[in-house]
């Protein structure tokens, strides 16, 4: 099933919210494939919501978040995968950062088929056997590229990456689909303080690639970065009203600015840098909602925005029948209306 980047996610918080992850350019988001899903009420009663029992449940649950109830099954659609795939680590030294950013605008959406990418902007290089000792620690821009075809298709992807400003290291291999999935684990380890701040892009435009190959210097932790998901192939094959994702559907970038670290100070200064860098790129977003899934200090106002007004009063009116004293409210809250 698509799932997210990292393997220990709670599988409830990734569907409510949405889900992206290695699969979401092949099958789209989490939520778009879900079939079904067991929930119980805030009156305590257990419903069943699909397509064909409490329908306007099922819309609101594929992406409305835990606002109608609590999910204690959920049934999805599968594919096969794998179970090997084709994985390339890509890496560049911030002395020629702005050209990398530059390099991977370019690439990454000509992919070929059956290939899905993940951008690290501002990311440490971590303590692994592929990374060159020397290396370990030091600052730069990442691309990880996941093949599901051959290894041949696999090379023809890595070599559009030829030519372009030279790596630091790089690592290709093939993989365990699993182990794709768990490569990132330790970016995001049990106990970890963090504070994150998500905007969708249309574009990696010359300045938003300025502001952040700029802002990440100034960085505090060596575990806060900036993983950036390109959305496109399946993704944008479902309608924008087909489910309650709050987003455009349109191709474009999802960017979260995530700050990271087991220190408190540390946390503290990169919790600043993060809302000073989400300032500063808002001009250049979609707009000012974003992904609940990335919203870690909950603002009614940026929740309506992610939504949209008519999304957002569609799920108003949904929570107003399941959950109309708005028990579930601890979360990227909407307020029930009777409107």
């Amino acid at each position: 099933m698509p799932a997210g980047t990292i393997s220990h996610t709670g599988v409830g918080g990734l569907t409510l919210g949405g889900g992206m992850g290695w699969l979401t350019r092949h099958h789209g988001l989490t939520v778009d494939n879900l079939l079904g899903a067991e929930v119980v009420l805030a009156n305590g009663a257990l419903v069943h919501a699909s397509a064909d029992e409490n329908p306007d449940l099922f819309w609101a649950l594929r992406g409305g978040g835990g606002n109608f109830g609590v999910v204690t099954a959920f049934d999805f659609a599968l594919h096969p995968v794998g179970p090997e795939v084709h994985v390339g680590v890509f890496f560049w030294d911030m002395s020629v950062g702005r050209e990398a950013l530059e390099l991977i605008r370019e690439v990454v959406p000509a992919l070929p088929p059956r290939h899905s990418a993940l951008i690290g902007v501002g990311l440490s290089a971590p303590p692994e056997p592929f990374v060159p000792a020397e290396h370990q620690g030091r600052l730069g821009h990442a691309l990880i590229i996941g093949g599901f075809g051959s290894a041949e298709e696999h090379a023809a992807a890595a070599a559009l990456l030829d030519g372009g400003p030279p790596r630091l290291f790089e690592m290709r291999t093939p993989l365990p689909y699993t182990q794709l999935q768990s490569m990132l684990d330790d970016s995001s380890p049990y106990g970890i303080l963090d504070y994150e701040k998500g905007l969708p892009l249309a574009e990696f435009t010359d300045d938003v690639i300025a502001l952040m190959n700029d802002s990440v210097r100034r960085k505090t932790s060596p575990l806060t970065f900036c993983p950036t998901f390109r959305l496109d192939g399946a993704f944008t094959e479902v309608d924008e009203d087909a489910t309650a994702y709050g987003g455009s559907r349109e191709p474009g970038y999802m960017l979260a600015l995530t700050a990271l670290s087991f220190d408190p100070e540390e946390l503290v200064a990169d919790t600043a840098w993060v809302r000073g860098l989400w300032t500063e790129l808002l001009p250049h977003a979609v707009g000012p909602g974003g992904y609940v899934n990335f919203m870690a200090e909950i603002e009614e106002d940026r929740v309506r925005a992610s939504y949209g007004p008519e999304k957002y009063q569609r799920l108003a009116q949904i929570k107003a029948e399941y959950d109309p004293e708005n028990v579930f409210h601890r979360n990227a809250n909407i307020v029930p209306s009777l409107a």
